[in-house]
């Protein structure tokens, strides 16, 4: 296998973890209640993430960049975890993998919010794509109230939008490393969510095997591992070429929930998933073409955070699956 290949494959097992991770969090929140299973997945993610950074040089070593920066993040993260993970929780794995990835086409948005160039026609044409295939995921059977953890999902796709917008505005021109970013965040997280979930931490001793297992593969696979290996990949190919295939993670989370956990697409959600991913994908091209062409006509036209890349994370950028491109931590 030529290293080009290898590099695809590692980015595609990359997406593959990440879309798994609805399933996890789903599977460990019918377990355990959900501020629980929050904090076991940062506190599971932090240890080895310490024990990187003082394998590196030492826990002394963070610059006030990282800290100033990671304190905020941290929050927002914990803010994106705390709806996505409640979301999962009353809808299928597949439709919270599906409609998350509507953050690929809100954070563009926000992160041109107060610039003279807004995006493209295209680009609102893609977004009305998505918000149509939304509308189909949501209807399930036929058209019906939506479901809660429907709409849960969409604000989360909302909220980590901010989020990663947030990141791409407070890291541009500064020198930060993103494992130590990933580290703060993941201390900040399991702080936050150490005091509400502490009256249910007994529960975490009477765990089964099972439960402790997709906690385990939250925080260590879908967080630690895929930041990391994610990292080495997208240093050794083109941005575009890392988000085309980092992108493919609501294919992998539909296909993970339908042959694992048992679930079905119906003709309408089916055709909601296809919608998805070709809005997602038509917007994330039209964006970048946008920012490439704004880049080649001077450095003051260009954006400060590239936010087409996939966020997730997540941004999943950290210990929702922490960090992906930009953003520490996501599902």
């Amino acid at each position: 296998m030529t290293d080009a290949r290898r590099t695809d494959a590692v980015l595609l097992l990359v997406a593959l973890v990440w879309g798994s991770s609805y399933l996890s969090a789903q599977t460990a929140a019918s377990a355990l209640p959900v501020l629980l299973v929050l904090f076991a997945r940062y506190a599971l993610a932090a240890i080895p993430c310490l024990g990187l950074v003082a394998a590196r040089g030492g826990l002394r070593g963070w610059t006030r960049d990282e800290v100033r920066v990671g304190l905020p993040l941290g929050v927002t993260q914990a803010s994106v975890l705390v709806v996505e993970t409640y979301g999962v929780a009353h809808t299928t794995a597949a439709n919270a993998g599906l409609i998350i990835s509507l953050t690929i086409v809100l954070t563009p948005l926000l992160d041109r919010a107060g610039r003279r160039a807004g995006p493209p026609p295209a680009f609102f044409a893609a977004a009305g794509v998505c918000v149509l295939a939304v509308g189909l995921l949501m209807s399930g059977n036929g058209f019906h109230a939506p479901r809660l953890g429907d709409l849960l999902m969409l604000a989360a796709a909302c909220v980590r939008a901010v989020h990663v917008a947030l990141v791409g505005r407070l890291t541009a021109g500064r020198a930060i490393r993103p494992l130590h970013l990933t580290t703060v965040q993941t201390l900040v997280g399991t702080a936050l969510f150490l005091v509400p979930a502490a009256r249910d931490l007994p529960a975490l001793a009477r765990a089964d095997g099972a439960t402790w297992t997709q906690l385990v593969y939250l925080a260590l696979f879908c967080s630690v591992f895929a930041f990391l290996v994610q990292t080495w990949a997208v240093q050794r190919t083109s941005a575009s070429r890392a988000s085309l295939l980092l992108g493919t993670e609501p294919v992998w989370a539909a296909a993970v929930g339908i042959a694992l956990g048992g679930e079905h697409l119906t003709p309408l959600t089916g055709l909601g998933a296809a919608l998805m991913v070709t809005g997602t994908y038509w917007g994330q091209a039209v964006e970048r073409a946008h920012r490439t062409a704004e880049t080649a006509l001077g450095p003051g036209t260009t954006d400060t955070a590239g936010a087409s890349a996939p966020a997730t994370s997540p941004e999943r950028t950290g210990a929702e699956a922490p960090c992906r491109t930009t953003t520490p931590i996501s599902s």
